[in-house]
């Protein structure tokens, strides 16, 4: 602890404590007399110096002339003067130091609770339960990686003597959490070895056959010549040996907006339709359901398997009818969004359900689709468009097979990515208006429904993920009114709009209308990164794109450049912030969709860029897989809870403390977490 004689040598924005003396207490208008201040002098034998706090008239009320307190604070000038800028202050009456001359604990504060009373409530806890709280690691693995009792460290995460050991306390708690979440995951995937699944086998001829139907259908669909890709050949090799064992499959498929996803998916599908079973494809949205029917009927047709669908807008009639032929084992495969896994569905024999953009789903609805197997438990592929980065797909997808694809099919046009101000952006409308007299058509992304300063707060379009920072910014340009502008700029060209405000029903309609190539312009907000596909779409506005994440663009990006023709994509943004420059620079110059996500998470909290809750995890809030310090705990935590583990997933004799820690965190989070995912 300073003293106050020694201010003089501490130099400005440094944190100082000291034991003073209250020598005089004001209050003052400050400039313009917008805001009041409360003006201390403080001094001690050595000396003096005025604390300064703004708009906080309870310190009036709290201090008088005379008292003795312990002030901490930084030195700042105040025009000409130094001074103490908002101290934390307590008095100096031979209590415990809470609120100064210590290292303090900063917490974040709920309406109603002031940061003095947190503080008070969190010592008194300590004070009660600290010492006595039941160590729940064996005390080999707190050897092993030199962590203190549980004991010593809540008190030191709190109060820390010194910030070393403060460190030394946050990472025995990162151990912790990693460990909880290490002994889940792989409980999942140890419990589900021991459930049973029908196999599902395919001989030489059936393969080759359901091959050469998704190949063919592919060569129409895009109208050249195509082959799968050797990442897809690897993908189907790795199902069809999944499928083939009595242990039910759980692989996640990962890859680019037209990596070829869907052509795998197919194959699957295909192959437990031919052996005379059923199979089920998830997805978020009514429109990209009707578009994976469309698909998924050009690709297996010829195999004689009817693709049929069900979501939420069909009519009374139709639903019924699917979801007769669904119960009674007539329809083989079926494509459908949350009404596929409605109560009032029966699927006779379900041997494999896919779920595409998995990460939009909770974890309850992704159970729910497994459990139309009825008695059996599926195979399960899940699909997502947004690659894991690496060292975090080993923590959050521990209980899962995953296969990559990396490698764009043949011919995939390369989009060309360029940036610029908003007030530069003349060649890019003319641009727009060239495509579109050769046939093309242009998205334009914006992030808000309504101006930011309309004062409605419920109008920030989120989209199906939350924007990394839930633009509110009053430049952000709406879509509503971008819409109505370009319609007159861009005159004669047929302006559409689309965005989460907008009915299903209405939202898909639009997006058909652009397909079909009734709309030369779709301006719309996220909804758009899982819609609908558009081989002619060869121009890609972002505007305001410093306000999105690098998957994001990336993502955005990929709805263009699907067919034969040159495609560009304009990120467009006036932030003269040095990281959003880099982060757009990245976009433009990086085409590779797994290192765009590895330094989106560099950027990024792990939680943000996943969801953890859609995974039916808690969020993690003292371990950062981004610290590298870190990253070698959860490498630990995954050694610690494979041996802690039996074959069934379950903890062995000998860690009762810790299940019963589990029960009460661990389990309790997961529980928070199942009940709040995505609907």
């Amino acid at each position: 602890m300073r003293r106050l004689g020694e201010l003089h040598l501490v130099p400005d924005g440094e944190a100082i404590s000291a034991r003073v003396r209250v020598a005089e207490l004001r209050v003052e208008a400050s400039f313009r007399r917008r805001v009041q201040r409360t003006i201390a002098r403080l001094e001690d034998s050595t000396g003096s110096i005025e604390a300064t706090w703004f708009g906080r008239r309870f310190i009036e009320r709290r201090l008088k002339a005379g008292d003795s307190i312990v002030v901490s604070g930084k030195i700042k000038h105040f025009g000409h003067r130094r001074t103490l800028d908002n101290p934390e202050f307590q008095p100096d009456d031979g209590s415990a130091l809470l609120h100064a001359g210590r290292i303090v604990p900063i917490y974040r504060l709920t309406a109603g609770v002031a940061v003095a009373s947190l503080r008070r409530a969190v010592r008194a806890a300590l004070d009660r339960t600290a010492a006595a709280y039941p160590e729940y690691l064996p005390a080999e693995v707190r050897r092993s990686l030199s962590l203190g009792s549980i004991g010593e460290t809540l008190e030191e995460a709190h109060y820390p003597t010194t910030f070393e050991r403060r460190d030394a306390a946050l990472r025995r708690l990162a151990f912790d959490e990693l460990l909880a979440l290490q002994l889940g995951m792989v409980g999942r995937r140890r419990a589900r070895v021991g459930e049973r699944s029908r196999p599902v086998t395919v001989d030489d001829a059936t393969e080759a056959a359901i091959r050469d139907a998704v190949v063919a259908g592919l060569r129409r669909k895009v109208g050249r010549d195509v082959s799968l890709t050797p990442d897809q050949a690897t993908a189907v090799a790795a199902i069809r040996a999944d499928l083939a064992r009595p242990v039910p499959m759980l692989r996640l498929l990962q890859g680019d907006v037209g990596s070829g996803k869907t052509a795998v998916a197919a194959w699957g599908l295909a192959a437990a339709a031919l052996a005379g079973r059923q199979a089920a494809l998830l997805a978020p949205t009514d429109l990209l359901a009707r578009q994976h029917q469309r698909t998924l009927i050009e690709l297996l047709e010829p195999l004689g398997i009817e693709v049929e669908l069900l979501t939420g807008s069909m009519k009374a009639a139709d639903a019924n009818r699917t979801r007769e032929l669904l119960a009674g084992g007539l329809a083989r495969v079926v494509v459908g969004t949350h009404a596929l896994i409605s109560e009032s569905v029966r699927l006779a024999d379900l041997a494999l359900a896919v779920v595409d953009e998995q990460h939009r789903f909770g974890v309850e609805q992704r159970a729910a689709l497994e459990a139309k197997a009825g008695g059996g438990v599926p195979h399960v592929l899940l699909m997502t468009a947004t690659p894991i980065p690496r060292t975090l797909g080993q923590v959050l997808y521990a209980d899962l097979d995953v296969t990559d694809l990396r490698t764009p099919p043949e011919g995939r046009v390369a989009v060309r990515t360029g940036i610029r101000h908003p007030t530069d952006l003349d060649g890019t409308w003319q641009r727009v208006r060239d495509e579109a007299a050769r046939g093309g058509r242009t998205f334009v992304v914006v992030p808000l429904i309504v101006p930011a300063d309309s004062g409605d707060e419920e109008a920030i379009d989120l989209g199906f993920d939350a924007l990394d920072d839930a633009v509110v910014a009053s430049s952000a340009v709406a879509a509503e009114t971008e819409a109505v502008r370009l319609g007159e700029l861009l005159a004669p060209l047929r302006v559409g709009l689309v965005h989460g405000r907008l009915r299903p029903a209405e939202r898909d309609a639009e997006m058909a209308r652009f397909r079909d190539g009734e709309l030369d312009v779709l301006v719309g907000t996220t909804v758009v990164e899982v819609g609908v596909d558009v081989p002619e779409a060869t121009m890609m506005v972002i505007e305001g794109a410093d306000r999105f994440g690098l998957a994001q663009l990336h993502q955005l990006r990929g709805r263009v450049g699907r067919g034969r023709e040159e495609s560009f994509c304009v990120l467009v943004s006036d932030s003269t912030d040095e990281t959003a420059q880099a982060r757009l620079a990245a976009v433009r110059d990086i085409r590779d969709g797994f290192e765009l996500a590895e330094r989106d998470w560099e950027l990024r909290r792990e939680g943000n860029v996943l969801g953890l809750v859609q995974s039916g995890l808690p969020e993690l809030r003292v371990a950062s897989l981004q610290r590298e310090g870190h990253r070698e705990l959860a490498v630990r935590a995954r050694e610690t809870a494979e041996a802690m583990l039996d074959e069934a997933g379950e903890l062995r004799p000998g860690h009762e403390a810790l299940q019963t820690e589990l029960r009460s965190g661990w389990l309790a989070g997961v529980a928070r977490a199942e009940s709040g995912a995505a609907t």
